[in-house]
């Protein structure tokens, strides 16, 4: 497989950045605070051509598949081509891995996207090159290369980033891995161009066949906080976004914020449009009361006016959320409640819909203990089944340690028609999502007594109301109700009981007016 990747990024590096006309048009852009994102890890999603590798056909034939789950948003992990399997850290900023089916099918991909009315965010990564990259190659112990201005580097060697020098790729080869220079005028020029090129291919503003939203890995303002490469919010960041929303004004951009925080300076100096909302993600993922309260309010203070923050449970650099619940279905469906009834703008990881296990695994000096958050998804019982992207069968020691196997019920074939099965609950929510604009662009409060381990989430719009009730204790508890909250007149859509009724423990019950 590397020495694939290696071909490709040949190939690849050859390519011009602009490429020819593509067709279709974009999707829609939709009102603030409407997205739902279906986030997706390209490699290990839907394999096309029986290499076992996922890649942008096999995504392309997902379509379907994620349409009717209810998603509005199609979030993509990184499809440069790259020595490591995630394919951060690109040896090309040019074209697409062909492990993935190269440009071409990232054209067939973003058109039949589109005609699904799915938007597309990519995923970037340009902070930083790998070995194998002209930018390094060419200029490494050539003082006088052309572009060596490009990089960063001390000593006449490249600066190592917090990976070292170099870094090892699951297969055992390890790649060097520097700065990009984004001081550099010409280097911000390059970038500018490159996010229009995905943009709008066709460098007229109409955004066909170009991508809908970008999503900046390890967003930073002192890169790597080494102080050799800041002011990036000022000088970069915000220079960069506003470009690109001068030719289109509807692409958005999430930040990942690189201290995991609540990421009020992303949002503000570095001009992002939404953020990840981590520390609400931890106290969903502890199902603790308490905790969701008190993140719910400091990830609100956080987020200016115009701005939002992407709320989840599980994504590429996290254990998955049916391994945090030890396996607990109910448990399961009360954290994708509480998730859909927010404020923000909620993600769903490919297979977290069907309850994939997955923890990070034993640490090494190389990016495969991730492997286990990030396995095939599970289209068929038989994990071995055509079209399952089991590309880490090539690696004994994590094959022989994975954690999804065949028959355990965590694919679509065992769900689909099971009314009562996790990924028809999350249809349900989702829908419920969609259709009650309150619960995507409501006004929120938490109407239950503190004391109580019913937890209590209250949208509103108008005289649009939705009201989650979810006991978060391994004991029967009864909401206590604010009675001044405005809870007459509202219908159970979703549990079992009255509104103000028993819950059993972990139990959810979704009301609202007609």
């Amino acid at each position: 497989m590397a020495s694939f990747g290696r071909h490709c990024a040949r190939i690849l590096a050859a390519l011009a950045l602009i490429g020819a006309g593509w067709g279709e048009t974009a999707a829609a852009a939709p009102a603030q605070h409407s997205e739902i994102f279906y986030h997706v890890f390209v490699r290990s999603f839907r394999d096309a051509n029986g290499d076992r590798i996922g890649d942008l056909d096999g995504l392309t034939r997902g379509l379907d598949y994620i349409r009717r789950l209810g998603v509005t948003t199609v979030l993509l992990t990184p499809v440069q081509p790259s020595p490591f399997y995630h394919n951060y850290f690109a040896t090309s900023f040019t074209g697409v891995d062909c492990a993935y089916g190269g440009e071409a099918a990232w054209r067939r991909f973003v058109r039949a996207a589109h005609a699904h009315g799915l938007r597309v965010y990519m995923d970037l990564e340009f902070q930083y090159v790998a070995g194998g990259h002209p930018w390094l190659t060419r200029t490494w112990h050539h003082p006088a290369a052309a572009r060596r201005d490009w990089l960063v580097w001390d000593n006449a060697e490249p600066r190592a980033t917090p990976f070292g020098l170099y870094a090892g790729a699951a297969d055992g080869s390890r790649h060097a891995i520097a700065f990009v220079n984004l001081d550099n005028p010409a280097v911000r020029r390059y970038f500018r161009a490159y996010l229009l090129h995905w943009a709008d291919p066709h460098a007229d503003g109409s955004g066909r066949d170009g991508v809908d939203g970008f999503r900046i890995d390890h967003m930073m303002d002192d890169l790597d906080n080494q102080h050799v490469v800041t002011n990036l919010f000022d000088g970069f960041w915000r220079p960069l976004i506003a470009a690109v929303k001068a030719r289109r004004p509807e692409v958005r951009f999430v930040g990942e914020q690189w201290d995991w925080g609540h990421g009020s300076e992303f949002l503000a100096r570095g001009q992002a449009d939404m953020v990840f909302a981590f520390p609400l993600h931890d106290a969903l993922d502890a199902l603790d009361k308490a905790a969701i309260l008190r993140e719910a309010a400091a990830t609100a203070a956080a987020t200016p006016a115009g701005k939002d923050q992407v709320v989840f449970l599980e994504n590429h650099d996290t254990d998955r959320f049916m391994s945090i619940v030890g396996g607990d279905p109910q448990k399961a469906r009360a954290g994708a409640a509480i998730l859909f009834a927010l404020r923000g703008e909620p993600s769903v990881y490919y297979g977290q819909e069907l309850g994939m296990l997955g923890r990070k695994g034993p640490a090494e000096k190389s990016d495969a203990p991730d492997i286990p958050r990030r396995e095939a998804f599970r289209w068929r019982a038989d994990l071995a089944a055509p079209g399952s992207a089991i590309w880490y069968r090539a690696l004994d020691r994590v094959w022989s340690a994975r954690v999804n196997r065949s028959n355990d019920g965590v694919s679509v074939e065992e769900q689909d028609h099971a009314p009562g099965s996790l990924l028809n609950w999350y249809r349900r929510l989702i829908a419920l999502r969609r259709t009650r604009p309150e619960l995507a662009m409501g006004d929120q409060s938490f109407p239950c007594a503190t004391a109580s381990p019913v937890l209590c989430v209250l949208r509103s719009a108008g005289a649009r109301r939705s009201l989650l009730l979810v006991n978060l204790s391994d004991k029967p508890a009864t909401p206590a109700l604010d009675p001044e909250a405005g809870n007459a007149g509202l219908r159970v859509l979703l549990g079992e009981g009255a509104l103000d009724a028993v819950l059993a423990p972990y139990a959810v019950r979704l009301a609202g007016t007609p």
